[in-house]
């Protein structure tokens, strides 16, 4: 009887303690599940109050464009196509004739004055909305990486 004591003790801190651990694994999984947005989403979200506040004005709220103006964004062949050039667009201004879905645009898009995270935000929302996909998302280092021509 004296054993059986020291025996039951052990067996149950055993227990606690491994109770105890899948109650932290849990606790775990539940918070990375309780914040599901990726780093693109979170761009993406940061990017449209962005575009919002820069570009809606020209590009229009669903990235339409207007007229023979302001090129679209939405279903963009050229944004699509031209990485490097549509980054250095945003980061830079864009003066010059471009092509955008077989039609040509040739006004001036002044240089909004964005830092590098900001314009590689409003690239990964334009970049990912209105029909428009892309793979790789844009990145500050890749947006520094970007010269002036």
């Amino acid at each position: 009887m004296n054993y059986f004591f020291p025996v039951i003790l052990s067996a149950f801190l055993m227990v606690s303690c491994n109770f105890s651990d899948n109650k932290n694994e849990q606790l775990t999984a539940q918070t990375t599940f309780s914040n599901p947005q990726s780093a693109l989403e979170q761009s993406m979200q940061r990017g449209a109050e962005i575009y919002n506040e820069f570009c809606k004005q020209c590009h229009r709220p669903k990235g339409k464009g207007l007229g023979k103006s302001f090129p679209p964004l939405a279903g963009s062949d050229y944004l699509m196509n031209n990485r490097i050039e549509s980054i250095r667009a945003v980061k830079y201004g864009q003066k010059g004739e471009i092509i955008v879905n077989g039609k040509v645009y040739n006004k001036v898009m002044a240089p909004m004055g964005l830092a590098d995270d900001e314009v590689a935000d409003v690239m990964n929302y334009i970049m990912n909305s209105w029909k428009n996909k892309q793979d790789k998302m844009v990145t500050e280092k890749e947006v520094a990486a970007v010269e002036k021509e």
